[in-house]
C-alpha cells in the first residue's frame, strides 16, 4: 500500500557507507552499534527507493533502517513503523506541488508514505548569516537558538498540547491547541530537548488583539484572552522542527503516541562537510560517492554545517545585545 500526500545517525561513519549506499545495489550490510547487521531492502520497498519525487534516497533509507533495526534489537522501540527525512530536498516539486521529503515506513504492512515537512529557517545576524531560503536548505546546525535543522538519529518521545490563542472558527471565537511531539537525540542531536526540537503541525496563531473572556481558563489577570489568525506554513520553513500538515500530523501522532519509534534526518555534519569539500574542489558529489538533492545543490551552491561550539557564542552575544523593552500589550479587539 502506498499512502499519497494528503494536501507537506551520526552512528554510521560517513567514510564507511558513502560509496556503498549510493551504488546501484539496494541490498547491503551496514555496521550498527558496533556489529554488522544485514539490512536487505524488501522487494516491495525497492520501488520507492531513488531520487525522484516521492521516493527516498538510498543513503537515507539505509541509515533510517539501520537505526530502526538497532533500536528494535535493543528493545528501545516496538513500533512497527519508523520515520525518516531528507532535508536536502526542495520545498516544492517541479510541478509546483508540495515537495515530499518526510517518510513514514511500515514494513510489516508494506506501506510507504512520503509527505511534506519543514526545515529550519535559521537567522541573519550581523556577525553571521545562517538563514535559509524557502525552497532549499543550505545551513544546518545543532546550536540552541539557531532555528536550524540538525541531521542524525532521534527517538520520538512524549507529546505536549498547548493553547496558542483564539481563532475564528464556524462563526465563533474558539481556542486553538497544538500538539508537540518531543524528540530525544543522540550524538550531535543529543541536545534536542534543550533546543525544543520535535514535530508538530505547521500552523501557528498570529495574535492580533485580545478580548474579554474571564471564564476562559486561558484568561489573564484582567480576564482577557489573545485572538488572531491561523497561519499555515506547510512544507515551508520552521524553527528547526519537523512540521507537517494538520491531517498528516494527526496520523503521525496517533502512530507514535505511547509507542516511540526512530526518526533519522539526513544530512549529518559529516555529510554536509564532505559535500562542501567536493563542491569547492569542483568534484561532482555523486562521483565522490556522496548524496545531495541535485536541484537544491544547484540552488544553494555549497552547504554549510555550523557546529554548536562555533555558532552558540554568536547567538548568545546577539541575545545579550538586544535592548530591554517592556512587554507589549495587545489592543482590545473591536467589539470587545
Amino acid at each position: 500500500m502506498v499512502w499519497p500526500e494528503k494536501l507537506s545517525v551520526s552512528f554510521i561513519p560517513l567514510r564507511l557507507v558513502a560509496a556503498a549506499l549510493l551504488g546501484a545495489a539496494l541490498s547491503v550490510s551496514l555496521p550498527t552499534a558496533g556489529r554488522a547487521q544485514a539490512v536487505d531492502i524488501p522487494t516491495w520497498l525497492r520501488a520507492h527507493v531513488g531520487t525522484g519525487e516521492g521516493q527516498i534516497a538510498p543513503v537515507v533509507l539505509h541509515r533510517a533502517r539501520a537505526l530502526y533495526q538497532q533500536k528494535r534489537s535493543d528493545g528501545a522501540v516496538t513500533n512497527p513503523c519508523y520515520l525518516a527525512m531528507d532535508a536536502t530536498r526542495p520545498s516544492a516539486a517541479r510541478d509546483g506541488a508540495v515537495g515530499r521529503r518526510f517518510y513514514i515506513i511500515c514494513e510489516g504492512s508494506k506501506s510507504f508514505r512520503a509527505v511534506s515537512s519543514g526545515y529550519g529557517n535559521g537567522r541573519k545576524l550581523q556577525r553571521a548569516d545562517f538563514s535559509n531560503g524557502r525552497q532549499c536548505a543550505r545551513h544546518f546546525s545543532n546550536a540552541e537558538g539557531s532555528k536550524l535543522t540538525a541531521g542524525g538519529a532521534y527517538l520520538t518521545a512524549e507529546t505536549r498540547t498547548s493553547f496558542k490563542g483564539y481563532i475564528q472558527q464556524s462563526g465563533a471565537r474558539r481556542p486553538f491547541y497544538r500538539t508537540f511531539l518531543l524528540y530525544d537525540g543522540e550524538g550531535d542531536t543529543r541536545n534536542a530537548r534543550e533546543r525544543a526540537i520535535g514535530g508538530h503541525p505547521a500552523v501557528f496563531v498570529k495574535w492580533q488583539c485580545r478580548f474579554s473572556n474571564p471564564g476562559s481558563p486561558h484568561a489573564d489577570d484582567d480576564g482577557y484572552v489573545p485572538f488572531g489568525t491561523l497561519i499555515n506554513y506547510t512544507s515551508g520553513r520552521s524553527n528547526g522542527c519537523t512540521t507537517w500538515s494538520q491531517s498528516v500530523s494527526e496520523d503521525i501522532l496517533s502512530l507514535v503516541e505511547g509507542r516511540p519509534t526512530t526518526l533519522y534526518i539526513y544530512p549529518e555534519a559529516d555529510d554536509i562537510d564532505a559535500v562542501a569539500r567536493a563542491v569547492k574542489t569542483g568534484t561532482s558529489p555523486s562521483r565522490a560517492g556522496l548524496y545531495w538533492n541535485t536541484a537544491c545543490l544547484e540552488t544553494i551552491g555549497t552547504p554549510k554545517f555550523w557546529p554548536k561550539r562555533t555558532l552558540q557564542p554568536i547567538i548568545n552575544d546577539w541575545r545579550q545585545s538586544l535592548p530591554k523593552r517592556p512587554p507589549q500589550e495587545l489592543p482590545v479587539c473591536k467589539g470587545g
